[in-house]
């Protein structure tokens, strides 16, 4: 293999690291769905000026909560990525999730992302690559971070990991008596919390009409617990990841996650407990408690008419 392809291989599985940060636990895709969810679009083509205005769009194609219920995180994968940018142009941020939330990333129909990913990781790595030789970063890539919990009262997000043991060997977890580890149980399991990222509302990169809920690891050193490895890896110094979210229901959300401002991949966030416990209310009224400003546009959201059920 030449040096070339080698360095291209390191760089895609680098990119992992930074995925993880905007993902969560395998599996949402295995599924019986076959098929993408049915629900209105605008007509659109290739090119930017055949994309629909957002605001146009909203008005002439409102999005019922019976259409929203539709969405899953598995059939979002069967849509194209313009499809996934309409459905997030008529969603709100709702509120600033509580928690532990599962989640996953996905590639619209048609593409894969994994080449962008690599060249957009690789212009970050430069300084990287210095402190972390080319078998750690490879090894290192190939770590998986699942799942994530919210701390909404502190306007914090942190990422939960399950197995720690690699980095543990490569050196690249740094320890002490003065800043411990943090671990939390989920489902059973114990899973150490790193990668530290700000939660406040603000403008989304996609759609400036309203304000999307934004993860931000820029500043991730000035978070409590944070150590320098891996945490890094998401900052300002690092990939400079910074993701938004949207509320599809209750318990369910959809994001995008960007590396130093440039759209990387989609993802979704899901806790059941909150979706079954707000199904009934939100398909009535198709309201949330929203924490973010909504933007001048009042959305149009038809609730499902209780009289039929």
């Amino acid at each position: 293999m030449g040096n070339a392809m080698i360095k291209t291989t390191l760089l895609s599985r680098a990119a992992c690291v930074a995925l993880a940060l905007a993902t969560t636990s395998c599996g949402f895709f295995d599924s019986a769905d076959k098929a993408a969810p049915e629900i209105p679009f605008a007509p659109y083509a290739e090119g930017y000026a055949g994309k629909p205005d957002f605001a146009q769009l909203e008005y002439q194609h409102p999005i019922s909560t019976a259409d929203l219920y539709k969405i899953t995180p598995k059939n979002l994968s069967y849509l194209d990525q313009e499809q996934v940018d309409q459905i997030y142009a008529r969603l709100t941020a709702g509120p600033i999730p509580d928690g532990a939330f599962e989640g996953d990333l996905f590639f619209p129909r048609g593409t894969s992302g994994k080449l962008r990913l690599s060249e957009i990781a690789g212009g970050g790595l430069k300084g990287l690559l210095v402190n972390i030789a080319g078998a750690k970063l490879d090894l290192a890539g190939e770590i998986l971070w699942k799942g994530k919990v919210f701390y909404r009262g502190e306007r914090v997000l942190r990422n939960r990991i399950e197995d720690l043991t690699t980095l543990k060997k490569l050196g690249l977890v740094e320890e002490s008596a003065d800043n411990p580890l943090q671990k939390a149980t989920f489902n059973g399991k114990d899973q150490w919390l790193l990668f530290p990222a700000k939660l406040y509302c603000g403008q989304s990169l996609l759609d400036g009409r309203r304000e999307s809920i934004i993860i931000d690891y820029a500043f991730t050193d000035e978070l409590p617990a944070y150590r320098r490895m891996p945490d890094m890896l998401a900052g300002r110094n690092g990939f400079a990841i910074r993701d938004e979210i949207r509320m599809v229901y209750p318990g369910f959300y959809l994001g995008r996650a960007y590396m130093d401002r440039a759209f990387v991949v989609n993802f979704v966030l899901y806790n059941k407990e909150i979706s079954e416990q707000a199904r009934e209310a939100f398909m009535k009224t198709g309201k949330v408690e929203e924490d973010c400003w909504g933007g001048t546009q009042q959305r149009m959201v038809q609730a499902k008419d209780a009289s039929h059920g």
